[in-house]
Order: structure tokens, then C-alpha cells, then sequence
């Protein structure tokens, strides 16, 4: 038995991990999910990329957004508006008792991974999900009006300032999830996966709580990404964008530079195969293959040929 680590966040991250979790079992595949897009919100405690991720899992997630629960209503957040509150972050009622648990579970002492995992039993995941850290990293976006925290950017401010920088509060003196430490140590432990997520706001904070990068850095396993930038755009989210607003090229071959000294393999879409002959080095391998996940048969097709891609290569 062959055991592998995910790393996730966002959308594009979900989906990919949802294919995995339909080809691998609990004892085979284990993911890390960011929490700098985590914020305290109406005294609440709300993990959007956690969330996203068990939603997924648990088959609970709104088809039509991908986030969120599906069947849910919002007699709450409509209420809370016609009382004139804070109402730019959209809580659905079914939503909120899982933030009302977390943020009680929080104040009795216990961990985001111990209340992660009560969670997860619940709603029927088998699989662990390890936040990236029990301590507070929280993600800031440097624009151009100033420092906004990450979901004040994407969902308040809808994505519109400028970018120009990002900040990474707490990271280095953050501790990396224990757990991370005892499930790369397995003697059967395989490989690394990157999803398809955003390299700067989704991994980048994974990568910055130095306990994390060690670690990775010193596997003796491949470590391949999949670039969540398709034909100069981004299927979710505002990497493009942010991809313009740095002055860096929107392309795949960007994000493989942004990786480059982590990586194995690199899995570009089918339509940027033409790329590869500018991201192909000696000690990287590059395979095209149909990367946009539309239906479930789509999420559960690349996470096999990024399965079998990862059981060719060699770590370097």
C-alpha cells in the first residue's frame, strides 16, 4: 500500500482531492489544507478552505457555487441585513452551525485539527484532513489601497484592488500540523500533490510555516503540481488576476517557476501543451492532460493520471 499527501485549498483544490479520495483510501491518502484565508467573522471562527474541502468530501457541497452546502437557505444573513449588520460575507443557515461548533470547540480549548476531525466523523469522511497549522496564519493582501485581510479581498472587496504583494502573518512562528510530521514518516509513504489551486494565497501559505517546506523539502518522494491556469485564465478564482497585477506572464509556465525548486512533475491542461517545451528541464517532468474538472468522471480521470504520472518519477 502506497500513502500520499495532498495539499489543498479553494475550489480547484477540492475537486482534484475529491477524485483522489475516490481512487485512494483513508490509509493511503491524507491531505493539508491552508487556513490563512481563516477569520474571526460576527465572533465566529470560519475556516472557508477546511470547509470547502469537507463540504467536497462529505457530498454536501453546492454544485452550482462550489462552496457552500448544498439545499441551504439564508434566513439568517437576510435577517441580519434588514437589521443593518455585517452582512457581506454569506452565511447559510445549514453553514453556520458547523462555524457555531468550531468556534465553541475553539474557546474550550480544543485545536482546529481535533475539531476538524470531530467534524469529519460526522458528516462521514474517512479520510484526515489536517489544517496546516493549530496556530493563527492569516493571509494578507497587499494592494494597492492598502492591506486587506484575505476574505475582506475576495469577498467584501470581490477581487477589485490591484495586487501587489502578499503577507503571511504568523507563518514563521507557526508549528506545522503534528499530525503532518507522523503521516509523511510512514515506511510506505509515495508522494507529494500539489492541486490545482492558487499558488499564492491557497499553497504559498503552506509553504510559509517553516516546518512545512522542511519537511517536503527533505521527502525522498516525488512532489508534483497541477497548474490551476488553463489557456491564460484561471477556471477559479482570482489567479489570473493576480498573475496581471504582479507583471507576471498568466501562463502555466509561470506557475512552474513559481514551484520550481519543490518540484518533480508538472501537469499542464491539454491546451497549454505547447508550453512544455519552455517549462521541460532536466530534473522536472512535464505531461499534458485534461485538467479542467466539469463532472465528477472528470475530478476521478486526472486524479488517476496524476497518480500514475507521480508512480513513474523519480524524486530529484
Amino acid at each position: 500500500m502506497a500513502a500520499y499527501l495532498a495539499l489543498t485549498g479553494g475550489v480547484g483544490g477540492a475537486k482534484l482531492a475529491l477524485g483522489l479520495a475516490q481512487l485512494l483510501g483513508p490509509d493511503e491518502l491524507a491531505f493539508l489544507v491552508n487556513t490563512g484565508d481563516d477569520f474571526e467573522h460576527l465572533g465566529l471562527h470560519v475556516s472557508p478552505d477546511v470547509d470547502t474541502l469537507t463540504y467536497s468530501l462529505a457530498d454536501l457541497s453546492n454544485p452550482e457555487t462550489g462552496w457552500g452546502r448544498r439545499g441551504e437557505s439564508w434566513n439568517f444573513i437576510e435577517t441580519l441585513k434588514q437589521l443593518g449588520g455585517e452582512s457581506w460575507f454569506n452565511l447559510g443557515d445549514r453553514d453556520l452551525a458547523l462555524h457555531v461548533m468550531r468556534t465553541q470547540g475553539l474557546r474550550a480549548g480544543r485545536t482546529l485539527t481535533e475539531i476538524t476531525r470531530e467534524i469529519s466523523r460526522k458528516v462521514g469522511i474517512a479520510h484526515l484532513i489536517l489544517p496546516m497549522s493549530d496556530d493563527a496564519v492569516r493571509t494578507m493582501v497587499q494592494t494597492v489601497h492598502g492591506s486587506l485581510s484575505f476574505q475582506h479581498y475576495f469577498v467584501r472587496e470581490r477581487c477589485e484592488p490591484s495586487v501587489t504583494g502578499f503577507e503571511f502573518v504568523g507563518a514563521v512562528a507557526a508549528r506545522a500540523n503534528p499530525a503532518l510530521a507522523t503521516w509523511l514518516a510512514r515506511a510506505d509513504f509515495a508522494g507529494v500533490i500539489l492541486c490545482p489551486s492558487n499558488p499564492y494565497v491557497s499553497i504559498d501559505p503552506m509553504l510559509a510555516i517553516p516546518g512545512i517546506a522542511q519537511q517536503l523539502r527533505s521527502l525522498r518522494v516525488p512532489i508534483v503540481a497541477i497548474s490551476p491556469i488553463v489557456a491564460g485564465l484561471a477556471i477559479k478564482g482570482p489567479t489570473a488576476k493576480m498573475m496581471r497585477e504582479l507583471n507576471v506572464p498568466q501562463t502555466a509556465v509561470t506557475v512552474a517557476s513559481h514551484y520550481r525548486d519543490l518540484l518533480d512533475g508538472f501537469i499542464v491542461d491539454v491546451t497549454d501543451e505547447p508550453l512544455l517545451a519552455q517549462i521541460v528541464g532536466s530534473d522536472l517532468a512535464t505531461i499534458a492532460a485534461p485538467t479542467v474538472m466539469i463532472t465528477l468522471a472528470d475530478k476521478i480521470e486526472l486524479a488517476r493520471i496524476t497518480l500514475e504520472f507521480i508512480r513513474r518519477l523519480k524524486p530529484h
